[in-house]
């Protein structure tokens, strides 16, 4: 649990002097590299990126990573028979699915944490209940292994736990992602004032490459 401890220490850092900020951080882990450019030693820094993935999504079809391409977009993890918090997050992803309807670089990705029951079938029939139509947002089956892999890479904490609100314990983090597979910023997916930062913090992510500042 340290990193995840790690990454939100980061956010309130983050958070606190993010006014008036017009460009992103890059959040998570990072590392120095010492590479030669024109005879001379300099040192880069190498940042967390989301890896390759391959999941199955509500129309059965395999979506993977190379679909996020050129595009940025907002991860989450869920299950369709969350009693908790889930059904606040996905309403709160549905305004910034409205407010960028039809806008072919930004998408929403919904990872199903219960690998056994959410079947494509049953992700098909809760998009269809929330009125989602299309490929912008694509809520993902996928083993247990891989999805609770890739939580982990996103720095999303799940699991299985009887003790949980319907089987499972999860984070309602939203995680921003940029055209180069790097976390921007996470929010609390529960809070309205927080889901109004991240369709702000979208806009300014969007504007660094229309200005041609991506790196």
């Amino acid at each position: 649990m340290n990193k995840y401890l790690i990454f939100v220490l980061s956010l309130l850092v983050w958070g606190c002097g993010q006014k008036g900020q017009q460009r992103l951080p890059i959040l998570g882990e990072r590392e120095p590299v010492t590479k030669e450019v024109d005879g001379k030693t300099v040192t880069d820094t190498l940042y967390q990126t989301i890896p390759t993935f391959s999941f199955i999504n509500q129309d059965s079809t395999i979506v993977t990573d190379k679909d996020f391409d050129n595009s940025i977009y907002v991860a989450d993890f869920f299950f369709t028979s969350c009693p908790s918090i889930c059904p606040v997050m996905s309403k709160n992803l549905l305004k910034v699915l409205n407010k960028y309807q039809g806008n072919e670089e930004v998408k929403i990705l919904s990872h199903s944490i219960d690998t056994k029951y959410d079947t494509p079938w049953v992700l098909k029939r809760y998009a269809n209940k929330l009125g989602v139509k299309g490929n912008q947002w694509q809520f993902v089956h996928g083993t247990q292994r891989d999805i609770y892999g890739i939580a982990d890479k996103y720095m999303v904490y799940a699991k299985e736990d009887a003790q949980a609100p319907g089987g499972f314990e999860h984070q309602g983090w939203l995680i921003l992602v940029d055209k180069e597979k790097r976390i921007r910023g996470a929010y609390d997916g529960t809070d309205d004032n927080q889901v109004a930062q991240l369709m702000q913090d979208m806009d300014i992510l969007l504007g660094e490459y229309k200005g041609g500042h991506e790196k």
